[in-house]
């Protein structure tokens, strides 16, 4: 897969406009907070071309939102399992509310055995409120190619991604991605990350990011079949 910067421009403005909408109607979710957390998202999964995008969610949030927006711009689908049948009414409601319903397919049960059904999975969110967070981590069948994981509400002293993702050769965890997007997340890049002397870029010299503004953030993405650093910034809004 190669890092499109149109495609992770295009699914951070859909995800602004959507999500704000959704934060109106849905006030009680956590996530409606911070918006910029799910702009972000949305964006990292299209910019990566996701063709399959799996979360595992209690109910449908402004996440799911994003990561649908993000399934909008790379013709891809977003698979979102929810634990309990009760939410699936309500989920999607937020869903076709949003005029996004081509993009989601939804299933209900228990996500330990609904997981096994999709594999090669290009992008994965993974609420790890529950204790047994760490079997839904192991049951994620990956594309090892290049794939990203996101773990979020990590309670504190909880370990994310690292010592549950099974069956990849190279994991490269973006330990910094914590600290920039939110209390409670994790992102890990699974792939090879191979780069010949001195293709470092400046940003990744002092420390991977660039410092923060106050009107804006920047991040960066890596293209391995390339070998570059891509350095894109995400403004804030009001």
């Amino acid at each position: 897969m190669e890092w499109s910067q149109t495609s992770a421009t295009k699914a951070y403005l859909d995800a602004l406009k959507l999500c704000s909408k959704c934060k109106k109607e849905c006030n009680s979710c956590e996530e409606t907070r911070k918006l910029e957390t799910n702009e972000f998202i949305s964006a990292l999964a299209a910019g990566m071309s996701s063709k399959l995008i799996v979360e595992v969610t209690s109910e449908a949030s402004p996440l799911t939102v994003a990561l649908a927006a993000a399934a909008r711009q790379t013709g891809g689908k977003l698979v979102c399992i929810l634990p309990e049948p009760r939410t699936l009414d309500k989920s999607q409601k937020v869903i076709q509310d949003s005029g996004l319903n081509e993009m989601v397919e939804f299933r209900t049960g228990d996500p330990i055995e609904v997981l096994p059904n999709y594999e090669n999975i290009d992008f994965s969110l993974v609420d790890c409120k529950a204790d047994n967070y760490g079997r839904l981590l192991e049951k994620l069948d990956v594309n090892p190619k290049r794939s990203m994981v996101v773990a979020n509400n990590l309670i504190e002293g909880r370990k994310g991604v690292e010592g549950h993702l099974k069956g990849v050769e190279t994991m490269v965890k973006v330990r910094s991605m914590k600290r920039l997007i939110g209390k409670g997340m994790e992102i890990t890049m699974v792939g090879k990350r191979e780069r010949s002397r001195g293709s470092h870029s400046r940003a990744e010299r002092k420390g991977r990011y660039v410092k923060k503004t106050d009107r804006s953030k920047w991040f960066f993405a890596f293209d391995e079949k390339s070998g570059e650093e891509h350095i894109y910034r995400m403004p804030e809004y009001q």
